[in-house]
């Protein structure tokens, strides 16, 4: 009972994990650019 509660839980966690996966990265990735703008821009 006990094996089939963890891999279940896993499962779940890896399908959540590819739906925000790609979201989550184009996210990251938009964030990141817009702070290396900001901090080229308040240097300049």
């Amino acid at each position: 009972m006990e094996k089939e509660k963890k891999d279940s839980k896993k499962d779940i966690f890896l399908k959540w994990l590819s739906k925000i996966g790609i979201w989550g990265f184009i996210f990251f990735l938009v964030k990141g650019l817009i702070w290396l703008a900001v901090g080229y821009w308040a240097v300049k």
